[in-house]
């Protein structure tokens, strides 16, 4: 559904309940970006960020993305992600890798030393997203956030419908 503002044309304001599920919203996910990141931060050194480019990695084939590709998953730009990949290299969490077919690409590739990594902080995330959301939600309450986040996703993304959050199939 395209619902693009016409110029000249007065914005539809939010009433005073959308206005409050609104803030709610955005409220709840800052705390919840900022709980997440402290919890990995304090647990293996690094930001809830760069977790979420190791997990793009390791549901890779042969844990290994094009540069361009990974940045798109990410939702960050290409010079964030290259700073983020120079840290994890520091790190031994990944490496780089030249594209043979395209000389000016580059694949990011998750090391075993990553994996490893990824793999003794996945418990500890589990377990703070669950503290966190899960934990508080009913069944039927998460049942219906999914559905939420789902359809706000698909209109984000209307060319590719959810295609990359195989999650929430």
């Amino acid at each position: 559904m395209n619902t693009a503002p016409v110029p000249d044309e007065e914005p539809q304001w939010l009433n005073d309940e959308e206005q409050r599920v609104w803030r709610s919203y955005v409220h709840a996910t800052t705390l919840l970006e900022d709980h997440l990141d402290r919890q990995l931060q304090r647990d293996v050194g690094m930001p809830h960020v760069y977790y979420g480019l190791l997990v793009a990695l390791a549901d890779a084939p042969r844990r290994r993305l094009r540069m361009t590709e990974l940045a798109m998953k990410a939702k960050i730009t290409r010079s964030r992600l290259s700073h983020a990949i120079a840290r994890l290299e520091r790190s031994d969490w990944v490496r780089r890798e030249d594209c043979l077919d395209d000389k000016r690409g580059q694949f990011a590739v998750l090391t075993d030393q990553g994996l490893q990594t990824l793999r003794g902080a996945a418990p500890g995330h589990v377990r703070a997203v669950r503290n966190a959301v899960f934990d508080r939600l009913t069944p039927e309450q998460q049942k219906s956030l999914g559905e939420i986040m789902q359809i706000v996703a698909e209109g984000l993304q209307p060319n590719e419908a959810g295609a990359d959050l195989p999650w929430l199939r």
